[in-house]
């Protein structure tokens, strides 16, 4: 037994190490702060600011020790769920996709950067080792060809230098001697390290690299001017800032890569009805999005819950043997089952296809007709699905009173009778919030879709590449990161979409749930 003395020490070690702790945790919090400051995000800086300085005061204040064990569960919420949430929102209020991806400030230094080399006034280059260095040796110009070649200082390649320019000196008489020049492929693996070179000339000129055998003067393509126009040097043309497009444009719309990322308000909610090349696709997936999962429900409901009155019957032998082969299918990892399916399914080489070859004559292309593809992707989700339901549906019938059966078998009902007057009125009440969860998860059922068909066969003549088998979570994957031109804004707006769709169907459960539990 720990004696009082020793818990009294305990506690006064716990007091003095609280501290020190603490401003450890204080100084790595203000760290990120300040990452995420300068990484140009002063909002968000300010919210981890909040959340750092919150837990501060909750751990080091008397009066809120209560909220200590609840502070790391809100935290946790906050940045993990609230967070990405409201992060994903505000996308989809802007224009961010593969085109759209940086600032405008970046964007502006980016072409800023951009230059040519001077091609009448490149040298070419040759790399001479000197012991565990190198040396550049630039030949002269065509045009001067009597100022004879420079050499530079010995320089290590291993590590990428600054941007300090390297002095480059006329090889004289008194030059230290030159071992052979690499050859090509050997200068190459240099290559990134060459990138980083400027080479000053003793006429105080800098070149430098501009290909593989060359170092000249690189001529800025940009002009930055005092309204914060760009102007391309080659043609005098003068590019503005869009912030409608989030591109810099010249007088006749043409726009220069890349763009940047601006708000646009609620365009991408809005193109989902009024955008006609866009709302076709996107309400027949919709509408799919919504049979599919009403319709695996259903299916596996019927079969799950017929299972399980058949394995209820006591006469029944071998009962166990049955529910263990039965149950098997939830048992296996679904994306294994998936995927021997889509080898089932196969249209040239799958069982299914040959059986059905061997008895009828025809193989079906289940991948290539949509009607065939979304009732394939039933099939499987019901098989998928089904024995979730019969060990649901089998645990609430052995709930109902045995009491029940024996009196509507002394009255001469039928199993038929049985089933509607007392197994389903009794078991529809609780396993209707599991119906609804079963119905949201097959919402965002992504997996089955990206690993059995992959949304296709596609649509034809669309803008936004959409497949018949796509529903909205795949589609919304495919806008965001296949062939649909990486539209992140478009996808946060339809993946907010689903959130509220799938939250009102939480809610729906919850309340379910809870007039279920208050009767």
């Amino acid at each position: 037994m720990t004696s009082p003395m020793a818990s009294l020490n305990t506690f006064a070690w716990g007091r003095w190490l609280k501290w020190p702790f603490m401003a450890v945790v204080a100084l790595v919090g203000l760290s990120l702060v300040t990452a995420i400051y300068t990484a140009g995000q002063p909002l968000w800086a300010m919210l981890v600011l909040a959340l750092v300085s919150l837990g501060c005061y909750v751990y080091l204040s008397k009066p809120t020790q209560a909220y200590r064990y609840l502070f790391p569960g809100l935290a946790a919420m906050l940045v993990f769920v609230a967070f990405p949430l409201v992060y994903t929102a505000q996308i989809g209020f802007t224009n961010y996709s593969s085109t759209n991806l940086l600032s405008q400030e970046r964007v502006r230094a980016y072409l800023l950067d951009q230059a040519s080399p001077d091609e009448a006034r490149t040298r070419g280059f040759t790399l001479h080792p000197d012991g565990a260095a190198y040396r550049i040796v630039l030949a002269p110009t065509p045009d001067r060809a009597d100022d004879g070649p420079l050499i530079s200082e010995p320089l290590t390649l291993r590590d990428k230098r600054s941007d300090a320019p390297l002095v480059m000196q006329t090889l004289a008489q008194g030059s230290p001697a030159l071992s052979q020049a690499l050859p090509l492929i050997e200068v190459l693996q240099h290559r990134d390290t060459l990138l980083q070179l400027k080479l000053t000339l003793p006429d105080q000129s800098v070149l430098s690299y501009a290909g593989v055998r060359e170092f000249g003067p690189l001529n800025p393509l940009w002009r930055a001017n005092a309204d914060g126009s760009l102007t391309l040097l080659q043609t005098n043309t003068v590019y503005q800032p869009n912030p409608d497009t989030g591109f810099f444009e010249n007088s006749a719309g043409e726009r220069m890569q890349p763009g940047f990322k601006v708000g646009v308000g609620l365009s991408n909610y809005t193109r989902m009805v009024s955008d006609p090349d866009f709302r076709g696709p996107f309400l027949s997936i919709f509408i799919w999005t919504v049979l599919f999962s009403a319709l695996t429900v259903l299916f596996s409901l019927a079969l799950g819950l017929t299972l399980a009155v058949v394995l209820n019957w006591e006469s029944l032998r071998f009962r166990t043997a049955y529910r263990t082969l039965l149950f098997l299918p939830y048992a296996v990892p679904g994306f294994i089952s998936i995927l021997v399916f889509k080898g089932l399914f196969n249209q040239n080489f799958g069982e299914i296809n040959a059986i059905l070859d061997a008895l009828f004559g025809i193989k079906p292309a289940w991948f290539a007709d949509p009607l065939l593809a979304k009732t394939m992707l039933l099939l499987v989700n019901t098989w998928l699905g089904y024995p979730y339901i019969m060990v649901l549906c089998a645990g609430l019938i052995k709930a109902i009173p045995a009491d029940l059966y024996e009196a509507s078998a002394i009255a001469g009902a039928t199993p038929l009778t049985n089933f509607f007057k007392i197994t389903a009125p009794l078991i529809i009440k609780p396993l209707t919030p599991l119906l609804i969860s079963a119905f949201a998860f097959n919402f965002n059922n992504f997996v089955l879709i990206a690993l059995l068909t992959n949304g296709r066969p596609d649509y034809l003549n669309t803008k936004v590449p959409a497949g018949t088998t796509d529903i909205l979570v795949s589609y919304t994957y495919r806008i965001a990161f296949q062939d649909s031109g990486q539209n992140f804004g478009l996808a946060a707006a339809i993946s907010t979409v689903i959130f509220f769709m799938v939250a009102l169907l939480s809610l729906a459960n919850l309340r379910l749930a809870r007039v279920k539990t208050s009767k």
